[in-house]
């Protein structure tokens, strides 16, 4: 994959959580700058989802650990646990918004 296709999945991935952020009814703020996306809970703790162009990944720093998502099979894995990021996502975001969450891309 080269710079280009890189950037175009990834931005596509950001922009597809704050959608499914919008259509899960949640009271859970984001805010997204230039490769990078910030969720809010409630609890004030945060989920950092940003862009590592350099080396081609998604990075997501939870309340809990920090993991790194590569591109394969037209998915995002995690490089540590094998987790799809969609899977991924929907239970970090139930554990630190303390309510069952379901994010899936549109």
């Amino acid at each position: 994959m080269n710079d280009s296709q890189y950037n175009f999945i990834a931005d596509e991935l950001l922009l597809a959580v704050e959608e499914a952020i919008e259509d899960s009814g949640t009271d859970i703020d984001y805010e997204g700058v230039g490769g990078l996306l910030t969720l809010s809970f409630k609890n004030g703790t945060k989920i950092i989802i940003n862009k590592q162009a350099p080396l081609h990944e998604v990075w997501v720093a939870t309340k809990f650990n920090g993991h790194h998502f590569v591109y394969q099979d037209e998915q995002w894995i995690d490089k540590r646990g094998g987790d799809e990021f969609w899977q991924f996502i929907s239970n970090a975001v139930s554990v630190q918004a303390e309510i069952e969450v379901s994010l899936a891309a549109n």
